[in-house]
């Protein structure tokens, strides 16, 4: 088995893994992996309309760097968002988006912030998460939501941030990572905490300056 196809193997794993938790229900979410020169260059995406829960290694895309489709069922309508992703955020080596419940719930009943989707109420989400902005609603396969995260990448960078999601409203998450594993493992922890927040009727208060510098200090958290 060559590189590419331990990807491929991996990311039905990841889809498999995300359908079976109810991250991903019916035919909702994609997956992504960046490709080295090494494995055919560009990425691999799964195909538009595909259950997570059952995809085969065959049915996947694969995207060449210049967007061109080389192989595979036809790509996933987030082609534009994954490919401009890729290009604003380079340690990113996988692209995971979901329509996670609580997450979605939460852009229903009402975000903290558009900078902040929920307050820093973990060392954990402040450690593995970071900052989430909201991105307004655009329909599905809308090339108007790649500009918007490309945006928000840029300006996060001009604070000091490096993003690792963002929040597309009444859509779900975007979540990327240097792999599938911690890409899902960011992924898991974002929507745990929306879960927290929504379950909460008295709303906690945020960490405090002096915590999350802390956090700064002993874990080099990206806040």
């Amino acid at each position: 088995m060559n590189h590419q196809d331990a990807l491929r193997v991996e990311i039905c794993r990841i889809g498999r893994s995300l359908f079976e938790r109810a991250y991903v229900h019916a035919t909702a979410g994609n997956i992504s992996v960046r490709l080295d020169e090494a494995q055919g260059s560009g990425f691999l995406i799964t195909p538009t309309d595909a259950c997570l829960g059952f995809l085969e290694p065959s049915q996947l895309a694969w995207v060449d760097a210049r967007g061109v489709q080389r192989s595979g069922e036809r790509a996933s309508k987030t082609l534009a968002l994954h490919r401009h992703l890729y290009d604003a955020a380079p340690e990113a080596r996988c692209i995971l988006h979901t329509h996670s419940t609580h997450l979605v719930a939460l852009t229903l009943q009402g975000a903290w912030s558009a900078d902040d989707i929920v307050p820093p109420l973990t060392p954990y989400y402040v450690m593995k998460v970071g900052h989430v902005p909201l991105i307004p609603y655009h329909r599905p396969g809308d090339p108007a939501v790649a500009e918007a995260v490309v945006q928000a990448i840029t300006q996060a960078a001009q604070r000091g941030a490096q993003l690792r999601a963002v929040m597309l409203d009444r859509l779900g998450p975007v979540v990327w990572g240097p792999s599938p594993a911690q890409a899902m493992a960011t992924l898991e922890e974002l929507e745990e905490t929306a879960k927290l927040w929504l379950m909460c009727h008295r709303k906690p208060a945020p960490l405090t300056d002096p915590q999350i510098e802390e956090l700064r200090r002993h874990f080099g958290a990206c806040w």
